[in-house]
């Protein structure tokens, strides 16, 4: 029988709960009319009294000042970082609305005269090699990273068919990214050129097939200023009764939500260098990244022109840069049966662990993998693939945003709806199991669902509050040893862990999730004079998180951490938040011992488990499902 067996003098570390927020983008204020007219009043009546000598030094301040402006336009010191273009008030918007109904680009259009002194490549479209470029929108992620959305969808190509064209003549790759599911658009990533990131402003590249052909004219086309992601509205989901808003750079603060009041939806069309608007409709619901706006009247709309929809801030006269597009929602004609219980993963580079976590959880209940891929390049999609192939039921949608962890779940939580009763939020490297399945012979598909409540009635009359989310307490696995990624599988190699439960992980009823959507560490606010969280005993059910695995996989998450309101391995804040790991400062440098760390108490209950139902004993050993690919048939 499996044991748990306590180490000798166990180190128990007890870290104070802090929370980091994401640096805010400033937002562009326009000064009222009225106002501008009687500070220029004030300002009058004060120049009267100035001495001259005192006039002519703020005149000379002034025109100082008016110098560097014009001059930081054209050159930035060596020392600005990508971080302070990202954060800078000059891209904090493209479009601003007026008195009319009619709302235009701010981006400045850059002259072809400003290119003609400037060697420039011949370029041919996208389309076809007679037409100037491929219609497209671009976004300026973070690391200098350039997301470009094709307005039309085209056959995804290789990385070395296109290229990204800049403003200053220099080129990137573009490398094929993605299609974003609901608009059905592809999109390129390519890198901003060292030569363009001291330009200002910065205006989007131009997706076009390289040539090696010279021309001594610049190719016709308009530059418009890039967008930029620290203030953006970058997905749009309509639902039955309303239309939902992802947008960046409004609620900047964890737990700091504009009032609803204070916004509108716009909806609108997208003519090239105009934005004329359709129609507007009221904002019902903001938290986080998530806005919730009334429906528009469909006879307003002409549903013959792409619909783009976006955010507008009211007193700050403004509109929020946008690359979502208002869909209708249409509905399914032979719609697939609702699954009792689905599971749901934000996953990056997760194709080795996907095998088995897959395998175990549908031997154990799960009907419907949902995953959310934020930009993999390794074998993620093959593998789904082979996965489908076999029978399991896996769905992927291409989650391109960078940190935006909390929007993605929320998205989730709305598209799942449908299709699955129960959504259970757990990553690839946790696996919940319960200590009484120890006895079972085999896996069942009833294991699961027999965490969940029964079914409450439809209307209960003695007005009881129903179960709508139940938690399940996690331990946290360290390397256990391990040099590498073991080949077995992370519930055979990973055997050593704290002795203290940390945090726990969700499964929802998606029907009692909050209008908001607002969800904190896989955690969603709930209808609360409905539905209640209910927590269950580590005795019943526990998450077994391999959390920190061998220093080769380990280290890949100084990439970036997927959470909107976590600070980055990187950055040097918050250094003894829980969020941070003990013993790890803010490179990716190997601690001192890190193989033998985390490793309080030795539990082999999931390894055993798992090696009694998956594993088949060969002359060098045990061997699972997920590595022979062979599935466990019954």
């Amino acid at each position: 029988m499996a044991q748990i067996m306590p180490l000798a003098d166990p180190t128990l570390i007890s870290l104070p709960t802090t929370h980091s927020s994401s640096s805010s983008s400033p937002l562009l204020r326009l000064s009222d009319s009225h106002n501008s007219s009687k500070q220029g009043l004030c300002h009058d009546a004060m120049r009267r009294r100035l001495r001259p000598n005192l006039f002519l030094t703020f005149a000379a301040i002034a025109f100082f000042l008016l110098l560097s402006l014009h001059l930081s336009r054209h050159a930035f010191s060596s020392q600005t970082t990508a971080t302070d273009f990202l954060f800078s008030s000059s891209a904090a918007a493209n479009l601003r609305s007026g008195n009319s109904d009619h709302y235009y680009n701010l981006a400045i259009h850059e002259d072809s005269d400003l290119l003609n002194n400037r060697h420039v490549r011949h370029v041919s479209s996208v389309k076809d090699s007679n037409s100037t470029a491929a219609a497209s929108v671009s976004v300026l992620l973070t690391d200098w990273e350039v997301l470009v959305i094709v307005s039309h969808p085209v056959q995804p190509l290789s990385g070395d068919d296109f290229v990204c064209l800049f403003q200053n003549g220099d080129t990137s790759e573009a490398r094929y990214s993605g299609v974003l599911p609901m608009n059905n658009r592809t999109t390129y990533k390519c890198t901003m050129p060292n030569s363009v990131r001291s330009l200002r402003p910065f205006f989007m590249p131009v997706l076009t097939k390289p040539s090696t052909e010279k021309e001594e004219s610049p190719p016709p086309f308009q530059l418009l200023e890039l967008y930029r992601w620290t203030f953006l509205v970058y997905e749009s989901f309509s639902t039955e009764d309303d239309i939902v808003l992802f947008v960046k750079g409004v609620n900047n603060r964890q737990g700091r939500n504009r009032p609803p009041s204070d916004l509108n939806c716009v909806f609108f069309y997208d003519d090239g260098n105009n934005y004329n608007i359709a129609t507007k409709t009221a904002v019902t619901s903001s938290a986080q990244e998530v806005f919730r706006c009334a429906p528009p009247e469909l006879t307003s709309l002409d549903f013959n022109r792409p619909i783009k929809v976006s955010l507008e801030i009211l007193y700050e006269n403004m509109i929020v840069p946008s690359v979502a597009q208002y869909i209708r929602r249409c509905s399914l004609a032979n719609p697939e049966p609702k699954s009792l219980l689905c599971a749901f993963a934000m996953v990056y580079n997760s194709g080795k662990f996907l095998k088995e976590w897959v395998t175990y959880y549908s031997k154990i209940g799960v009907d419907k993998f949902i995953l959310y891929d934020n930009d993999s390049n390794d074998n993620l999609s093959s593998v789904v693939e082979e996965l489908n192939g076999k029978g399991y039921n896996v769905t992927t949608l291409f989650w391109v945003w960078p940190k935006a962890q909390e929007a993605g779940f929320s998205h989730s939580a709305i598209y799942g709806k449908d299709s699955c009763s129960w959504m259970m939020y757990v990553d690839v490297d946790e696996f919940i199991y319960s200590p009484s399945w120890t006895s079972s012979s085999k896996p069942s598909d009833d294991m699961l669902k027999s965490l969940l409540p029964r079914a409450p009635p439809s209307k209960p009359s003695d007005g009881s509050i129903n179960i709508g989310q139940v938690s399940i307490k996690c331990n946290d696995f360290g390397p256990s040893n391990q040099p590498t990624h073991p080949t077995a599988g992370v519930t055979q190699g990973y055997t050593c862990r704290r002795k203290a439960e940390e945090r726990h992980k969700s499964i929802l009823l998606l029907e009692a999730v909050d209008p908001s959507l607002l969800n904190v560490i896989h955690h969603f606010h709930l209808i609360s004079d409905k539905y209640r969280s209910n927590t269950i005993s580590m005795q019943r059910a526990v998450v077994n998180h391999y959390k920190y695995q061998a220093w080769s996989e380990f280290r890949n998450k100084f990439r970036r951490r997927v959470s909107t309101y976590v600070a980055d391995w990187t950055e040097k804040v918050n250094p003894e938040s829980k969020d941070r790991t003990p013993g790890l400062g803010f490179e990716a440098v190997e601690p001192k011992g890190w193989a033998k760390m985390f490793c309080e108490v030795r539990d082999e209950r999931l390894k055993l488990l798992t090696r009694k139902w998956f594993g088949s004993r060969t002359s060098d050993g045990y061997k699972m499902a997920w590595e022979n690919d062979d599935r466990d048939e019954e």
